[in-house]
């Protein structure tokens, strides 16, 4: 069966506003490719006694720019530092916050496609039979996966040749939904989503080399007048099983320090 819809479509642009009611529990804003992770990890911190969490997804550029205009975040966990430097900078937070974990990319496409491998071999020649009419990314603006598909199909030297046939997902969840919807021939997204039971049910994947593309460096940083149970889950996402956590769903551990 399809993947539902709803999985993804989600986390459009529209579903990533707020709702105007304040809760009391403190908003997590989260990188797309943690969408099938973080419930996991909400649920392993609520077992050990953490508060209740609320989490909104999106493209770590739109949500860091969300950030800056007052959304009430209190804990930003991006896909890549370069946006929470920036805040930082800004003076929108007071530091330039802690590295969770390392992302991968992913070739991906439905079964009986495209011939999946990391060195995007089948993709190379099926653009030269013309066999790829769509083929989705991030879109690169504001979505690390997007701006790391890009470096690679750069160093493969397919980005010229597949710019014509590209279709862009606001954020890596819905990119991930393009390709193995049919609504493309495949795409390069999240590890993390391509390694969910739910995709691998109707999709193949083949990660892609790190060296590729500039890495994946996935940051996290509190706000300034984040709650104590955002601090404790922050301090939970640094810990081993919370980082086993991560592994199971295609991350890689951050480099020591």
């Amino acid at each position: 069966m399809p993947l539902p819809r709803r999985h993804f479509l989600a986390l459009s642009a529209a579903a990533l506003a707020l709702p105007a009611r304040a809760s009391a529990a403190p908003v997590i804003a989260a990188a797309a490719s943690l969408r099938f992770a973080l419930p996991v990890l909400t649920g392993a911190f609520t077992a050990r006694g953490g508060g209740p969490l609320r989490v909104t997804y999106g493209s770590s550029g739109t949500l860091a720019q969300q950030m800056r205009n007052g959304a009430p975040f209190a804990l930003f966990l991006s896909a890549d530092a370069s946006y929470v430097q920036t805040l930082a900078r800004a003076g929108t937070v007071t530091d330039e916050g802690t590295v969770y974990a390392r992302g991968r990319l992913a070739l991906i496409a439905p079964k009986g496609g495209l011939a999946v491998d990391g060195a995007m071999d089948g993709l190379a020649a099926a653009l030269e039979t013309g066999a790829i009419r769509r083929f989705a990314i991030a879109t690169p603006d504001h979505a690390p996966y997007g701006q790391r598909a890009r470096e690679a199909l750069q160093h493969r030297g397919l980005w010229e040749a597949l710019q014509p046939h590209l279709v862009f997902g606001e954020n890596v969840a819905q990119a991930a939904q393009f390709a193995i919807s049919g609504n493309a021939q495949g795409g390069l997204v999240a590890a993390s989503l391509a390694a969910a039971p739910a995709v691998e049910a109707q999709a193949v994947s083949a990660r892609v080399p790190e060296s590729w593309h500039s890495p994946l460096e996935q940051r996290m940083v509190l706000a300034p007048e984040a709650p104590a149970t955002a601090r404790a889950f922050h301090d939970f996402l640094l810990s081993p099983p919370a980082q086993e956590i991560f592994a199971a769903h295609g991350f890689a551990a951050p480099e020591p320090a």
